[in-house]
């Protein structure tokens, strides 16, 4: 592979326009009509995850909530390009993205809950735990391609992360690690500008965070993160050239956190509203909408149909959310090893003691 070849595009890849024409580019292919339907109702559904989480915070129901308002054209491509057999490793910002791969979404937010560190099973549904740590789980993604491919199964893995993942030591492990045995990992960096309060400038002065793969040997591309159109076509191209033996590959895709880091933060401290305010307009959902609409392709019934089912997901997040779970102390032991350790039952046995005499007090 030339050195040229591993450079990403001068400019991000964008097959729509903020108002929603299309942008003939030879080469990416545009996604289907059936693709970008389905990828317009799952970004409805997104929207209105962040909407109902953000409420269920106020509520006292979620301890702490990280919106991805705005950047779900990457959440809800990121997991749509992938297969059956597929992983995703997702961060903790990827609520949208776990629940467009078929997670249920009360069992994505039990985490931010405080119920469980994970509500999903990640075996049976190929979706990895949020990890809360930056870039940890970019190593244990590229550990599952690399077994996969071992194994001599047909698996590729989107691991996700966001700008200030690449400041982390385990990113560039991940990515070396990667490189050197051509896993087939898709590296997939949510540039949302700012990492809680540090902005990007401060973090990297590299031309772009697609260029970092150059470094490992890893073609890097950058793409517009707001175009649900040119997410599509980049994600589904890295994952077929990694499921055809091409090993890993980097992309950036360069979008904005319209809200603050989480609720307990204040982004007013470090970014102006004007800031804000001019990326209103390149919204991912509502040039979607305008595409689709242009096209004849989205009519009031279907809207209304899409904004049903995003209503019906709103809704069981707040039934299951607002359901409260008896904890059972034994859970403490029961899911840390497959095989207790001697150790551990020790420790159980301790605290079955302690409980029982609390109770005969």
């Amino acid at each position: 592979m030339s050195h040229r070849d591993l450079l990403p595009s001068d400019r991000p890849v964008q097959l729509l326009t903020p108002d929603g024409e299309r942008i003939e580019d030879g080469a990416h292919a545009f996604p289907a009509d059936d693709d970008m339907l389905r990828a317009h109702a799952a970004l409805v559904v997104g929207r209105r995850i962040n909407d109902q989480a953000y409420a269920l915070v106020r509520q006292g129901r979620l301890a702490v909530y990280p919106s991805s308002h705005g950047q779900e054209a990457c959440e809800v491509a990121a997991a749509l390009v992938l297969g059956e057999q597929d992983w995703l490793f997702p961060t903790y910002r990827d609520t949208v993205s776990i629940v467009a791969r078929g997670v249920d979404p009360v069992g994505a937010l039990v985490l931010l809950k405080g119920d469980w560190h994970s509500g999903y099973d990640p075996v049976s549904t190929r979706v990895a735990p949020q990890a809360t740590p930056l870039a940890t789980q970019l190593v244990h993604a590229v550990g599952v391609a690399h077994a996969a491919t071992l194994r001599g199964e047909d698996t590729v893995v989107m691991a996700m992360c966001g700008d200030g993942a690449t400041s982390e030591g385990d990113f560039h492990e991940a990515l070396n690690f990667a490189a050197v045995f051509k896993a087939p990992v898709v590296f997939f960096v949510q540039n949302n500008e700012y990492a809680i309060s540090v902005p990007l400038a401060r973090q990297s002065v590299a031309p772009s965070l697609a260029h970092k793969g150059i470094g490992y040997g890893i073609p890097g591309e950058r793409v517009d993160g707001n175009d649900v159109a040119a997410l599509l076509a980049v994600l589904r191209e890295s994952v077929e050239s990694a499921r055809a033996g091409g090993g890993p590959r980097l992309v950036e895709a360069h979008t904005y956190r319209m809200q603050a880091h989480t609720n307990a933060d204040d982004a007013t401290r470090y970014r102006p509203d004007s800031d804000v305010a001019a990326w209103q307009d390149r919204d991912p959902l509502l040039r979607s909408k305008a595409y689709l609409m242009k096209r004849d392709l989205l009519s009031d019934a279907r809207m209304a149909e899409f904004a049903d089912k995003a209503e019906q997901v709103a809704t069981s997040m707040r039934k299951g959310l607002m359901t409260d779970v008896e904890p059972n102390p034994d859970d403490l032991f029961a899911h840390v090893y497959a095989t207790p350790t001697p150790q551990l039952m020790e420790q159980a046995a301790f605290l079955a003691e302690e409980l029982t005499r609390e109770e005969a007090r």
